[in-house]
């Protein structure tokens, strides 16, 4: 099924749920609350940010890295970004391309000022650690709708919130993940947690994302995401500020020849 189709579809589901209308699959039910996420996150064209990455390991050992974010919104298909890193030295420089897609493997080059090339990474190594951190490759990239199945599980308290439970399948080749279950709130439809399960399917990560502020009166954004590894025992904390939405980013902004030009 085409997107539009999908998201033509789930639209009529997602009024469906707003109606209390029960005879619906938990399937459908999922797939309608993720369109309505992206929908309401549709619109604001570019972004830049700012970002501070504190590294921890399992002794509480901490190191800490200076970011900032450009994102450029593209019209049928994922979002182009770039990673910029500022500080410390050994590291400054060095920025990430990615062009994200559906169910074509995304496309993601890493700029290693170092070596004064860039370096395509394999669709094989989306599951990869980046930059040391516990996000992985393809935790950074856009989440488009149709790179997963979806499942809604149950609705329940999230804090002082009311949140939809649904579990995401990646339907894309080379996942380092089998399933990721996401808490969405129901008013602002924005995500609270969300737990990775491995290949294994044992819980591998939790994400949490908290501080929540609105832009353009439309667009959340979290001041802080939290990944925690319950595997080995390390966390990557991620503090974002001066949000910008609207900044005349262009095509001509994101390509493998600005990574280089990138200061």
């Amino acid at each position: 099924m085409k997107m539009t189709s999908v998201k033509v579809v789930a639209g009529l589901l997602f009024m469906a749920i707003s109606a209390g209308v029960q005879a619906m699959s938990a399937e459908e039910k999922g797939l309608a609350i993720a369109v309505e996420m992206d929908q309401r996150d549709t619109g604001f064209h570019d972004m830049t940010a700012d970002m501070v990455m504190t590294l921890r390991n399992r002794k509480g050992d901490e190191s800490v890295r200076y970011i900032r974010i450009r994102t450029l919104e593209v019209e049928g298909d994922g979002d182009k970004s770039i990673s910029i890193f500022d500080r410390p030295r050994d590291i400054k420089g060095t920025a990430m391309l990615t062009f994200s897609h559906g169910l074509k493997a995304d496309d993601q080059w890493l700029y290693l000022p170092g070596l004064k090339r860039v370096k395509r990474i394999s669709s094989k190594n989306k599951s990869g650690s980046f930059m040391g951190s516990e996000f992985a490759y393809e935790d950074l990239s856009s989440q488009e709708i149709e790179k997963y199945t979806y499942k809604w599980l149950r609705d329940e308290p999230c804090g002082e919130l009311q949140c939809y439970v649904i579990e995401r399948v990646p339907a894309y080749k080379y996942s380092g993940y089998t399933r990721m279950v996401s808490w969405i709130d129901q008013t602002e439809y924005r995500a609270i947690k969300v737990e990775y399960f491995d290949r294994k399917n044992s819980k591998l990560k939790t994400l949490k994302l908290s501080g929540y502020n609105q832009y353009l009166d439309k667009y959340w954004r979290p001041d802080e995401m939290y990944m925690e590894n319950h595997q080995t025992g390390k966390s990557t904390r991620l503090e974002w500020k001066n949000y910008r939405f609207k900044t005349g980013l262009t095509d001509k902004d994101f390509n493998k020849n600005a990574l280089k030009r990138i200061r």
